[in-house]
């Protein structure tokens, strides 16, 4: 093993346990009817959980990588210089998680050199996981039981296949819900078991496609390379493997271009500044 490969290894494993570890301090605020919930510039929700989730992770990456950088949803940007960064979302599906949902998910994702390298997506209430590193597969983890591979579906037909979505408005809120409806009459079901869950549920093969019309960086950093090693695909709306876009498409590969014919239509910043 290279020094490179090494310290990806390295890092793989502090994702996974900082990741199941923040997964569990969220748990001890779940159902509780005491949870205070704010509101942020954007109206969206957020709460102490999500908060002291990222401040777990940022603690923990610190101190085993202090020379990594950092940008989180809650606490922003930290400088590094090592060439790796985390991308934190200490709860990515807020809306689920307050309201006693248990499809929230904490997403851990790591780049190096500016390339998705790493990815967890850990979903605590259930007590699944799942993992990649770039060219070492991705792995499904379900409570104690030992990591078996991850892997998207094979159907190849999106009117056999499942899509998902985070919500409706997303559509809406950026003025393509055109391309929800075509989306919607292509597959052969559809449903909002949204958020990082979808991809999650693509990855393990138990959706063909999750469509975001509006993600921001740290929800997709976790994603790409769970949903490439499991042997799926994840783009914008235009085709191109990308994280930095505020759109997204994870697919099992197979009805990813039945997925582009529909959202290739969209300009590319209908809704968005």
């Amino acid at each position: 093993m290279n020094s490179q490969e090494k310290a990806l290894s390295e890092r793989l494993e502090l994702a996974i346990e900082a990741a199941r570890e923040a997964g569990r301090h969220t748990l001890s605020y779940f159902q509780r009817d005491s949870l205070q919930v704010d509101r942020k510039s954007d109206d969206s929700p957020v709460t102490v959980a999500d908060r002291e989730a990222e401040q777990l992770l940022r603690q923990r990456i610190s101190v085993e990588f202090p020379d990594d950088a950092i940008l989180g949803e809650e606490f922003g940007e930290q400088p590094g210089t090592s060439g790796f960064r985390w991308i934190l979302d200490p709860i990515d599906g807020t809306k689920s998680f307050i309201h006693g949902v248990p499809l929230f998910t904490n997403l851990v994702g790591v780049e190096w050199e500016n390339d998705s390298a790493i990815g967890v997506i850990n979903v605590p209430a259930l007590d699944e996981c799942a993992y990649a590193a770039k060219g070492r597969g991705a792995w499904h983890l379900r409570g104690d039981e030992p990591p078996k591979p991850a892997r998207v579906s094979t159907c190849e037909q999106l009117d056999k296949g499942l899509f998902l979505t985070s919500e409706p408005e997303g559509f809406a809120n950026r003025g393509v819900f055109d391309t929800f409806r075509q989306l919607v009459e292509a597959a052969w079901l559809t449903r909002t078991w949204g958020d990082a869950y979808g991809y999650f549920l693509v990855a393990t093969g138990r959706a063909e496609a999750m469509v975001d019309p509006i993600l921001e960086v740290w929800d997709a950093a976790a994603l790409k390379p769970v949903i490439e090693e499991a042997g799926g695909v994840f783009t914008d709306f235009k085709g191109d493997p990308t994280i930095y876009n505020r759109e997204a498409i994870g697919s099992n590969g197979l009805v990813h271009n039945q997925v582009l014919a529909i959202t290739r239509q969209v300009s590319g910043d209908e809704g968005r500044s």
